[in-house]
């Protein structure tokens, strides 16, 4: 199939022609026909099938379709989505498939300053992408109704669930009317998830294109035996290789993906980071970089990097390996799309082992090991590295323990000072 049989709008398939899309993917397939039919849409894709353009291309046409009368535009699509990168890119897509159409759009999220986003609001919009907490924060002063909404999209329902958002959706959700579209996206399906949809959807289509257990056959998936203190100079070793053009580096925490930049930045090698603490304008500067070849290298902690959407990224790097396998699969989705080919390399250190037995679990697949590196796992590597650890452990005792006592004796003191200052009111 390819996209001119879907009976899109000449507008809209001119944009689509232009971005150079021929065939649509699966989840589009499927879900464009039932969607611009007016059917509820429950969607289980792994990030990278195309589920983006699954719901806007039907909500954009159903806008065009369906013109109201002249006078400032109620909002009449809300996507909603957990992360201030994701509604950015999403921003984009629904900003390049509606290029030859007059809707309009607008994004809004935390982070920014809210004043141009209240003022587009106020010009009036079609459709609002948005992240909850901006989204709730803007009801509440009065600046946002959703009274008008037709098309309502709830998109990576998992990661709202882990972001803490479920308790947010449910008080947007009274605000939206009863009768209305609704489409719901998510990569997984935990029970959470489950209950939320037979409440949002109604007499839903199903739509299931490579469910969490899997990954994309794209990818080849390669991991190295390597311990923790070894991991920043397998990583300087293996970025010697200038097949490895660009690459995602997935970081467990905030603090390790800055150490991890600043470690490029030594190696000369260009890079950022972005992460949930830095402010919007200099994740957008990393992710612009990176996405125009700029910076070779992009570290990430995992819900930062759910908005990063580049075809043709070739290499994704799991410097610290998930202890959750879909977030695994959720990583190394980022390289490997629209059929194109991609590597994912993992850094597994003694303690992680039982994190890869799990992610071979989920898919049912071998993760291949690469033998014979500069810094494998040696008995003596794994004898020090547990002494230094020992060490560790006992300094951060010590540490603990003087803190207890300065606490102790401070309270003493405290207390006796109180007895003497009663004593000198007594007498």
């Amino acid at each position: 199939m390819t996209f001119k049989e879907l009976n899109l709008l000449p507008e809209i398939l001119k944009a689509v022609e232009e971005m150079g899309y021929e065939k649509p993917t699966p989840i589009q397939e499927r879900a464009i026909p039932e969607a611009m039919n007016g059917r509820d849409v429950l969607g289980v894709a792994q990030t990278g099938t195309g589920k983006t353009a699954a719901f806007s291309i039907p909500i954009l046409q159903q806008i065009h379709q369906n013109q109201p009368e002249k006078g400032r535009k109620p909002i009449r699509s809300l996507i909603l989505t957990p992360t201030r990168e994701l509604a950015a890119q999403i921003g984009d897509n629904i900003k390049a498939y509606g290029k030859f159409l007059p809707s309009k759009y607008t994004v809004i999220f935390g982070g920014v300053g809210q004043n141009p986003q209240v003022n587009r609001l106020r010009a009036g919009v079609d459709i609002l992408v948005a992240t909850p907490g901006r989204l709730l924060d803007l009801m509440n002063q009065g600046h946002i109704s959703l009274k008008h909404v037709e098309f309502f999209v709830l998109d990576e329902a998992d990661r709202m669930l882990d972001m803490g958002f479920i308790h947010d959706i449910k008080k947007i959700l009274p605000k939206l009317p009863q009768t209305k579209q609704t489409m719901f996206f998510s990569a997984t399906m935990p029970p959470a998830i489950v209950t939320l949809t037979k409440t949002l959807l109604n007499n839903p289509v199903s739509v299931t294109v490579d469910a969490v257990s899997s990954a994309a056959t794209t990818v080849k998936q390669e991991a190295y035996h390597v311990l923790k203190p070894d991991k920043k100079k397998l990583l300087l070793h293996l970025l010697k290789n200038p097949e490895i053009d660009q690459a995602l580096v997935f970081s467990r925490t905030k603090r390790g993906a800055d150490r991890l930049s600043k470690i490029l930045a030594k190696a000369n090698i260009t890079s950022g980071a972005i992460h949930g603490d830095k402010a919007q304008g200099q994740r957008e500067r990393a992710l612009k970089g990176f996405k125009d070849g700029n910076l070779r290298i992009l570290v990430a902690t995992d819900i930062a990097a759910r908005g990063i959407d580049i075809d043709s990224l070739s290499y994704v790097i799991n410097y610290d390996i998930p202890n959750e396998p879909e977030t695994y699969i959720h990583r190394i989705g980022r390289t490997g799309r629209a059929g194109a080919e991609g590597t994912s390399i993992s850094f597994c250190d003694i303690d992680e082992r039982p994190f890869v037995k799990s992610i071979e679990k989920l898919t049912g697949k071998k993760i291949n090991f690469i033998p014979n590196h500069p810094f494998e796992i040696t008995d003596a590597g794994i004898k020090e590295y547990k002494e230094m650890q020992d060490s560790f452990t006992k300094q951060n005792e010590i540490q603990m323990q003087k803190r207890r006592e300065a606490k102790k004796k401070a309270r003493e003191s405290g207390n006796t000072g109180g007895a003497r200052k009663s004593g000198k009111r007594r007498r």
